[in-house]
């Protein structure tokens, strides 16, 4: 049924346009039964159509025109104009994204990602690290975990030299230090990576064994809380499609964006994780939880990633990347209260 409305809403979407109506080619480098498609996407794709009267539509593109990790460009350049991509698809372009991806963040993306998006828009904005789009706004996805085909992870030992799917950004460095070996590769191609032998296992959010029908390939699940990393990703626009949206409907749809839109992504991920979460179970795949002791390993092994964030990427951008961290963590301690 799902999928069925999805398609209702792309041929609605898909429609001719009215006179003086703004069309968005909105695109998507998930499958359409995706939660960030089916939950986020084009919910918000149906927001902006009813909040500015049918002013501005979305056409649902059937398939992305580019690859995942050329979204950025794609959007920039006009081949789509509304989507979402992962700072660490495109290696050593965004160096800020990397401050909510740190081990041991937060167990909610929606407490991660609201967090994030009001720290991005006092402290990290004013880089313009997104030259050439505009950023409707930021979230990450769910804490990460640890999937594989070959055995139990209860210490770091049982994880070295395991090949290892990771998404890019401050996770390749965490799997590198864990004495993995990291595979740098979109997330859609995880399937094809494990059944095929290439990886041993996968680092994602919970949300993903279910999403990427990764369940009969999983053999073990490790879960850590508070999360072993987080991703972080940004909502795009292109500039001249965007500002193309008469001032009054733009003044209508600013409510949807920002922290509104970061709580909307937030959200979809905690309910997509908890679903990933009970498939893994229905499908009695061994779980183990990390304890305390394998928590202290990671910590201890990853403590230097901070470190060189701080003294590298972030204070080449101008930005004082302790003074982020610590202003995050309290903001993510704070939504963790209510």
């Amino acid at each position: 049924m799902k999928v069925i409305r999805t398609l209702g809403l792309a041929t609605i979407f898909a429609s001719a346009p009215a006179a003086g109506q703004v069309t968005l080619n909105a695109s998507t480098w998930v499958p359409p039964t995706h939660p960030i498609t089916l939950h986020a996407l084009v919910p918000l794709c149906a927001d902006i159509e009813k909040t500015t009267g049918g002013r501005v539509k979305c056409n649902m593109l059937p398939k992305a025109p580019v690859a995942a990790p050329q979204t950025f460009d794609g959007v920039r350049d006009g081949l789509m104009d509304l989507s979402y991509t992962v700072h660490g698809y495109t290696p050593g372009r965004f160096a800020l994204g990397d401050a909510p991806e740190f081990p041991f963040m937060g167990d909610t993306a929606t407490v991660t990602a609201v967090a994030y998006q009001r720290i991005y828009e006092r402290m990290l904005a004013k880089a313009d690290e997104h030259k050439g789009v505009v950023v409707l706004g930021v979230f990450t996805h769910g804490p990460g975990q640890m999937y594989n085909t070959k055995r139990p992870i209860t210490s770091l030992k049982d994880l070295e030299g395991l090949k290892i799917r990771v998404g890019g950004g401050v996770v390749n460095d965490v799997a590198k230090v864990l004495g993995t070996v990291p595979m740098l590769k979109p997330a859609p191609e995880s399937y094809e990576l494990l059944s095929s032998g290439v990886a041993d296992g996968v680092f994602f959010p919970k949300e993903s064994p279910a999403s990427f029908k990764l369940v009969p390939l999983i053999k073990h699940v490790t879960y850590v809380p508070g999360g072993l990393y987080n991703v972080s990703f940004v909502w795009l626009a292109n500039p001249t499609k965007w500002n193309s949206i008469p001032a009054a409907d733009r003044k209508l749809i600013q409510p949807l964006l920002g922290e509104a839109l970061a709580r909307r992504s937030g959200k979809m991920w905690d309910d997509a994780d908890a679903k990933g979460e009970a498939a893994v179970r229905a499908a009695h795949i061994p779980i183990v939880t990390a304890s305390p002791q394998l928590i202290a390993e990671i910590k201890q092994r990853t403590a230097g990633l901070e470190k060189a964030w701080i003294e590298g990427k972030a204070k080449s951008k101008g930005v004082d990347g302790a003074a982020v961290l610590k202003a995050l963590r309290e903001e993510i301690a704070k939504l963790s209260k209510k």
